[in-house]
């Protein structure tokens, strides 16, 4: 059997007319819905759709890798050369019979697709977006500048490339926590100018501004940690919960562990990963995580003391995220990993950033006014 090409673009029209297909059921509902409202209030509408249909695929991007389906098919932009796994039959039967227990099935292929489908999706409605943003921009109606969501557009498109790469360089580390941060970062975009469109001032003082900031730094590195522990799959690696192996200290390879540009399991010099690095990632990440925890709960404390009834709903809201990722997080170390809880603590991370982002936008408005 010839060697399967790891960029095939004859099936990229069909991938985009699939993707333009699939749009045009939430378009369709966004028009029927928001017949009657300006164009400023559809193409807000229209951001908030892409706002859920992205936090959908961060969701279902953690699920692709968790469930060992990155790699179902593993060519891109197709599945062997084919639109979707049906055109792919025989490859994949081929596949998993030479590797029964390998990263190729049915199955597989299909999670994998239809990630790339959703992909597809919200990319074609970021450009209804752009192109809806320049229309009003030269219609001398832009509430926000049409940069945004070419910037957005941007965005979108290196996420391909990144998604791309997943596949081609074979999970590599460093390329697939870029892709979960981007994905992640994506959002917290779409947050930011759906703020815009509808500014809602957030009257803060200077230093909780600041501490809103100081918060938002650092969710951005313990997400990166978190990644980092999803790619290397060095959620097991502390099994124990406040300590680490019975220790408050175990043994850890820092060296290795945070070395950035390495294959999956391996090391920078081609041996095996050792668990020692597995546990420094992990074990940085949860310290980490004290810290980012601390910093929720005092800002929380911060915005209630302030008095204004938004400052409360803001810290009722931080409360409830830090109870959500403290005890999704536990439940993965405690649970051995449940599959549910390593998506909630995915989705709940991706929630905190776009609200932080939100939020920080609100405040930055009220501060310029």
């Amino acid at each position: 059997m010839d060697a399967q090409p790891l960029y095939d673009l004859s099936p990229l029209l069909r991938m985009a007319l699939m993707g333009s297909a699939l749009a045009l059921g939430p378009l369709a509902w966004l028009w029927l819905r928001h017949r009657d409202a300006s164009p400023g209030q559809r193409l807000r509408a229209l951001i908030l759709l892409t706002m859920f249909l992205t936090f959908d695929l961060v969701v279902f991007g953690a699920f692709t890798r968790l469930s060992d389906s990155g790699l179902g098919c593993p060519d891109w932009p197709g599945c062997y050369g084919n639109a979707s796994p049906l055109g792919a039959h025989e490859e994949i039967v081929a596949a998993q019979s030479a590797r029964p227990t390998g990263p190729v099935t049915h199955g597989k292929a299909w999670v994998e697709m239809i990630h790339r489908y959703l992909a597809t999706t919200v990319g074609v409605l970021i450009i209804v977006m752009t192109l809806a943003s320049w229309l009003e921009s030269r219609r001398g109606r832009a509430a926000v500048s049409p940069w945004w969501a070419t910037a957005t557009l941007l965005w979108v498109c290196a996420q391909g490339a990144f998604g791309a790469l997943t596949v081609t360089l074979k999970l590599f580390p460093a390329i697939v926590t870029l892709h979960l941060l981007g994905g992640i970062g994506l959002l917290a975009l779409l947050a930011v100018q759906a703020e815009l469109h509808a500014p809602r001032p957030l009257v803060l003082p200077a230093r909780l501004r600041q501490g809103l900031f100081v918060l938002t730094v650092l969710a951005l590195l313990q997400i990166s940690l978190g990644g980092w522990v999803s790619t290397n799959y060095a959620v097991l690696a502390c099994q124990t919960f406040p300590t680490c192996q019975g220790s408050w200290w175990p043994a850890m390879d820092f060296h290795h562990g945070f070395t950035l540009w390495r294959d999956l399991g391996a090391t920078s010099q081609g041996d095996f990963l050792p668990f020692e690095a597995l546990t420094a990632i992990h074990y940085t990440h949860r310290l980490v995580a004290y810290a980012v925890f601390a910093a929720m709960l005092a800002l929380a404390w911060a915005l209630r003391r302030s008095g204004t009834p938004e400052a409360r709903r803001i810290a009722f809201a931080l409360l409830a995220m830090a109870a959500w990722q403290l005890l999704s997080g536990l439940s993965n170390v405690v649970l051995d990993w449940p599959l549910l809880a390593a998506l909630a603590h995915t989705g709940g991370a991706a929630v905190l950033f776009a609200a932080l982002a939100a939020w920080l936008t609100r405040a930055a408005v009220r501060a310029m006014r």
